[in-house]
């Protein structure tokens, strides 16, 4: 007899009498909205019995787009997608769009058919784009690539980048472009960097041009974390914002599973305490890498916050104490000046600059994907989205994003640092790569407005860590708790995208559940000749 498809499993996990169950979930990042998801849509537990908790007053986490023409918008980051996420689009594969015309993984694949990502300016040297940059890799390197990526996890440990791959490698255009198009940093761990190499390998071939990069429609929090809301809003799930968890009571009686006895949070200033019974659920989002995150203005820098400025690494703490199992939050929070940088969104009132842009790169918004300005101290690129970029956002103001990986270096035109510098001041930096005129730098910037974010945690992800410092999603020894988020293991996958938290949420409420079911598994393109050919040529230059 076959095995049963998807669709049998799903009927009879929705048929096991769930009804008493009640799941507990801290954090309201895409994480926990996924796993809410997962648990109505496969699990079959009540909606009314799931309660998200969220320290912010909004949900979305790190999937976020606030602000107004008037004052500006904020996005603090954008989320590159790409087609071998499998994960994202099963999960999105039911939720509607918010005009309910179809699901957003339809409308995700048919706007990408729309416009496709074809970049003619990858790379912007002297005022010059350069289309097709050659990855300029010597076979010595790409030996060291080829090694890195067949070296077992274990034997890389601790190192970095540079450890493993050397000064010569970090000079090529293939890391300039690989390491701003992923934020890596040559401290980052190399078990993350070859990761990321097994991973896309089947992006490798056109990576000088963004091929096979996805965007949504708009920003990530009006393409998805809105409909998601919606989704599960109408099945009842209850949200309890400006709610911060400040620990979990837990108990774990020798040669006997752990369990989550309380979870204890903070609302409107009063200590509440709810009891979880031993068959109720408790998933927790481990730390964030957008906690502490400071914004500045058009006239006045961010200043740079600690995890004592949020909740989601003290509780992490917390729990973590006296159990290795949990994992090692030290390893991601303690060295802010390894994982620190600054991201701008800058609205514009006048349509003058991306005229410019326009006319430079030879791509019109939407298409063109990161421009990386190559001679920059601050390593500074740019994105300019398809526009609209917020629903609302009126037909005169455009909107564009942009970050810098080197913070604590003076720039180019602007002699300070760029965490010390406004709004205003980082974008004359980038006017200044532009080689735009001071007559109509004054212009642009008279007609604009420029929000800095520092995000002191944003890379803590990518530090250098070994076996043991991420907890399993499943933690051993524990029968109503799991992890999920970007701080816990899952092999294969990597950090730092919206598919690996919507993987920890399946897992988790898979897990917990005990359905039959698992993940769609990791796109593995290094086991197909045909993508290893093309990976290969294109590391040669011979596209």
């Amino acid at each position: 007899m076959s095995e049963m498809n998807d669709i049998q499993k799903r009927e009879r996990a929705r048929n096991t009498d769930r009804s008493d169950t009640k799941v507990y979930l801290v954090g309201g990042g895409i994480a926990s909205l996924a796993a809410a998801a997962f648990l109505i849509r496969d699990g079959g537990v009540l909606g009314k019995n799931i309660t998200i908790y969220e320290e912010l007053d909004r949900l979305g986490g790190s999937l976020d787009g606030a602000g107004s023409p008037e004052e500006g918008y904020v996005l603090r980051g954008g989320r590159m997608m790409e087609s071998k996420y499998l994960c994202t689009y099963d999960l999105f594969s039911a939720v509607p769009t918010l005009d309910r015309s179809k699901t957003v993984t339809q409308e995700i694949f048919e706007w990408n058919e729309v416009i496709k990502t074809h970049s003619h300016a990858r790379l912007v040297r002297d005022g010059q784009p350069i289309n097709a940059p050659e990855f300029g890799l010597s076979e010595k390197n790409i030996l060291k690539i080829e090694w890195l990526i067949a070296e077992p996890e274990g034997l890389l440990g601790r190192t970095s980048i540079a450890d493993q791959m050397g000064e010569e490698f970090l000079q090529t255009n293939f890391w300039l472009m690989w390491c701003t198009t992923f934020a890596f940093q040559p401290w980052h761990s190399a078990v993350e960097f070859k990761r990321y190499l097994v991973r896309f390998t089947h992006m490798v071939q056109g990576f000088n041009q963004l091929h096979g990069i996805m965007r949504t429609v708009f920003n990530q929090y009006d393409s998805l974390v809105r409909p998601l809301e919606r989704f599960l809003i109408e099945r009842n799930v209850k949200f309890l914002l400006k709610s911060k968890v400040e620990e979990l009571v837990l108990r774990k009686d020798i040669d006997a599973e752990g369990f989550v006895e309380k979870i204890i949070y903070t609302a409107e200033g009063k200590l509440e305490t709810v009891e979880v019974r031993s068959h109720d659920l408790v998933i927790v989002t481990l730390g964030s890498m957008t906690e502490a995150s400071a914004l500045g203005s058009n006239g006045t820098a961010a200043v740079v916050k600690s995890k004592k400025d949020g909740g989601s690494w003290t509780l992490w703490e917390k729990i973590a104490a006296s159990r290795p199992e949990f994992g090692k939050p030290a390893v991601f929070t303690d060295h802010i000046d390894e994982s620190k940088w600054i991201s701008i969104t800058t609205t514009l009132y006048d349509p003058d600059f991306l005229e410019l842009v326009r006319s430079m790169t030879g791509n019109v918004p939407g298409e063109g994907g990161l421009v990386t300005f190559a001679d920059s101290n601050w390593l500074c690129s740019i994105v300019i989205p398809a526009q609209p970029h917020f629903i609302g956002q009126p037909e005169d103001v455009q909107v564009f994003w942009g970050y810098g990986l080197y913070v604590d270096k003076p720039g180019n035109f602007v002699p300070k640092p760029m965490q010390d510098c406004s709004g205003a001041e980082i974008f004359t930096e980038i006017l200044g790569h532009l080689h735009i005129s001071e007559e109509q730098q004054k212009s642009i910037l008279a007609n604009s407005r420029t929000i800095p974010c520092m995000m002191p945690f944003i890379t803590s992800q990518f530090l250098r860590r070994e076996k043991g410092d991420r907890p399993e999603v499943l933690p051993k020894g524990w029968k109503n708790l799991a992890f999920t988020g970007q701080f816990c293991e899952q092999p294969d996958d990597v950090v730092f995208t919206v598919e690996y938290s919507v993987r920890s949420a399946a897992s988790a409420a898979y897990g917990l559940l005990d359905i039959d079911r698992k993940p769609p598994a990791v796109y593995k393109g290094q086991y197909d000749p045909r993508v290893l050919y093309k990976a290969i040529k294109g590391l040669h230059d011979l596209d």
